[in-house]
């Protein structure tokens, strides 16, 4: 474990009935950092950040955060924020009721609400649409307020699956350069699902590659790009 590691997964084992979705796995996630879990369809990311998140549990292994082993801490106590691919928006509530959900679940009050959702729609460039529903936004705006309710509660980590699947080609490519861009200014440790190697190699410092529950290779774009360890690794880079 390195010490600028904030996130650590130990040993991880993970099987439903007969399937192995994570066998062995250990890797680190720095602090302030966005790292990206690459792979194909079924390979076990999404498995490895629910289980980050305490929405699945290891059968074997630890997971550490700042030093801590939350393996028996229940979701909610993680201090962990959740960017779905889907946006999960609350249909009937306005981007202001969204991003300020969870501040309300908190019991804080309607000023304090009221301050932290203006400054979060400064940060995630929603000014004027507080108003709005989910419905009457693109899908980047809605990427944006589900962004800015995950880390209203200003989570210790924030993770995102396939955050801009759903989006159009040249809407996410804006959108992945603005999320790089906002992860630094709020200096969040960050990890994120893709299955796209540009978005991975765009994006993250540190990049875990996995194939059928394993790890493949841990490094910066640069290191991976440059000095594929396996053939897959090889093969999966460069796929066009």
């Amino acid at each position: 474990m390195d010490n600028k590691d904030y996130v650590y997964l130990s040993h991880i084992n993970k099987s439903f009935n007969d399937f192995k979705a994570s066998c062995d796995v250990t890797f680190g996630a720095a602090k302030g950092a966005l790292t990206a879990l690459l792979g194909p369809s079924g390979s076990g990311k999404t498995t490895l950040l629910r289980m980050i998140g305490g929405l699945n549990h290891p059968d074997s292994g630890e997971i550490i955060i700042d030093g801590r082993v939350i393996n028996a801490l229940p979701a909610s106590k993680r201090g962990i924020g959740f960017v779905f691919q889907n946006y999960a928006l609350f249909r009937y509530m306005t981007v202001e009721q969204n991003i300020g959900f969870g501040l309300e679940v908190q019991k804080k009050s309607k000023e304090e609400i009221k301050k932290s959702v203006k400054e979060l729609l400064s940060i995630v460039s929603l000014e004027g649409l507080e108003k709005r529903y989910p419905h009457q936004l693109s899908g980047g705006q809605r990427q944006r307020v589900a962004f800015a309710r995950a880390i209203a509660n200003n989570p210790d980590v924030l993770l995102l699956d396939e955050p801009f699947a759903a989006i159009d080609a040249k809407v996410r490519r804006e959108l992945r350069s603005w999320l790089r861009d906002i992860v630094k200014q709020v200096g969040i440790t960050s990890i994120f699902v893709t299955h796209d190697q540009e978005e991975a190699m765009e994006v993250a410092d540190r990049i875990v590659i996995i194939n059928e529950g394993k790890i493949e290779q841990v490094g910066t774009p640069e290191e991976i790009k440059e000095h594929p360890a396996t053939d897959f690794v090889k093969d999966f880079i460069y796929l066009t």
